[in-house]
């Protein structure tokens, strides 16, 4: 029997060694935006959501971080992306490049990507957020960091990222 990691005692470890501070918020498992509103409204922070797409020939993964109240028009984001036709990643894709489960994508996923395989696209709004929010790869918390800790946190995973405009005002 395979052993079930704990994801998010490996997130605060890696929070820790990097000096980033944090708060974590507990909360029952919740595996929508809808469903997480509740705990989230004591929290003071810019709540996201995480998207995990693959391109149609499956070479290439992304992964979309967007507000939390902000819908994602899926035809507008192929064209802004200019990267061809998307869609979500299959269950068994996001394991094998996020080592995470359905209901648990975030940013924090990076940290299993040990090749960089997975480029970010980051709504540019999210760049005049002071505190930002993720599920700490464990959909039964939220952690909240500051921008400068998201870009330090950005800038460890190696990853490519890159912020962009994904919805007009």
């Amino acid at each position: 029997m395979k052993p079930i990691p704990d994801h998010k005692e490996k997130v605060l470890s890696l929070l820790k060694a990097l000096d980033i501070p944090f708060e974590i918020h507990e909360h029952p498992p919740v595996t929508t935006v809808e469903e997480a509103l509740p705990y989230w409204q004591k929290i003071h922070a810019t709540h996201c959501k995480n998207l995990f797409f693959r391109n149609h020939k499956g070479n290439r993964h992304y992964l979309v971080i967007l507000r939390h109240d902000r819908r994602l028009d899926i035809r507008d984001l192929e064209q802004r992306l200019g990267q061809g036709k998307i869609t979500f990643a299959s269950p068994r894709r996001m394991e094998h490049y996020l080592g995470l489960t359905g209901g648990s994508v975030s940013v924090f996923g990076l940290i299993n990507d040990t090749e960089n395989h997975v480029h970010l696209f980051i709504d540019a709004g999210l760049e005049s957020a002071s505190r930002i929010s993720f599920h700490p790869n464990d959909n039964k918390a939220t952690v909240v960091i500051s921008r400068d800790s998201f870009r330090r946190f950005l800038g460890w995973t190696g990853n490519t990222h890159e912020f962009i405009k994904l919805y007009d005002e």
